[in-house]
């Protein structure tokens, strides 16, 4: 049997832009990884980065990966007093990059960290060289909302706070693998429930469209067939907004596309971050 060795290296913190941040690195930057520019990953919602190890183990053979827990997810500064809005987040990635000493850089974000990723490049950041926006919000004042419930995320936070196993996370996540659902049900309960509302409020109150025209960098555009959230006339905006976008649709994927179809995530990123992800 032919087993790959693993490409995670560590996790470590970082002070950058006011708060503790933890990341997760896979891959480095030996030999053919240290002529392609860095990628910093920004999960979702309620996705501490080790929940996207198995992605950033994937990437790790090509890029020098960095997985962020995204401030009030994980290991990152929690709790009351912080700011948890769109424009502290979006800083705070680029923060972090800064803070590493990341000369270039690709963006890759999902759903709420698409957005992050949407709101930092619109500074128009030195160093970031292309920007990939996973199945992302596009809620906003006087949009769509998205199509989720604030229960679910609150209600199973709840529930792996008092303590769950993977049985019980068969309620809200019924198609994943146990051991996806192991997995989140071991770190769902640091996600901090007001930063987590106040997330799910922000995709309402706070619209990413005004920022697309700002954005320079080339842009991906991966989403789902399935979850509602990102529709074709939605994608037909973003392009007249940010005509360099290109945009891949993922068949079989709900809004949690690498655990729906992991080969098909990889091959909508194709070479768009310099190498071939397959």
């Amino acid at each position: 049997m032919n087993l790959r060795a693993s490409t995670y290296l560590y996790g470590g913190h970082v002070h950058a832009n006011g708060i503790r941040q933890h990341y997760l690195r896979y891959g480095g930057a030996a030999g053919a990884n240290a002529e392609r520019d860095a990628v910093i990953l920004i999960p979702g919602i309620t996705s501490p980065a080790v929940t996207w190890g198995f992605v950033a183990e994937h990437l790790g053979r090509q890029f020098d990966t960095y997985v962020l827990d995204v401030r009030g997810r994980g290991l990152s500064a929690s709790g009351p007093g912080l700011d948890y809005g769109l424009d502290a987040q979006a800083a705070d990635a680029l923060a972090l990059a800064q803070a590493l000493g990341l000369q270039r850089y690709a963006l890759l974000g999902h759903s709420m960290g698409g957005r992050i990723a949407v709101r930092a490049a619109a500074g128009q950041p030195e160093g970031l060289t292309r920007l990939v926006v996973v199945d992302p919000p596009v809620s906003g004042p006087g949009r769509r909302p998205y199509p989720a419930a604030l229960p679910w995320y609150v209600d199973s936070i709840r529930q792996a706070t008092r303590g769950m196993d993977a049985e019980d996370m068969l309620a809200f996540c019924p198609t994943w693998t146990e051991e996806q659902r192991r997995l989140r049900a071991q770190w769902l309960h640091t996600c901090f429930e007001p930063a987590i509302v106040q997330s799910f409020e922000d995709f309402g109150r706070d619209d990413i469209h005004a920022n697309l025209p700002r954005i320079a960098q080339p842009m991906l555009l991966v989403t789902a067939e399935r979850g509602d959230v990102v529709r074709d006339e939605d994608v037909v905006e973003w392009q007249r907004l940010a005509p360099q976008t290109r945009h891949v649709r993922v068949p079989g994927a709900g809004h949690m596309i690498p655990w729906d179809n992991e080969a098909g995530f990889y091959a909508a990123l194709g070479d768009f971050l310099g190498s071939r992800v397959g």
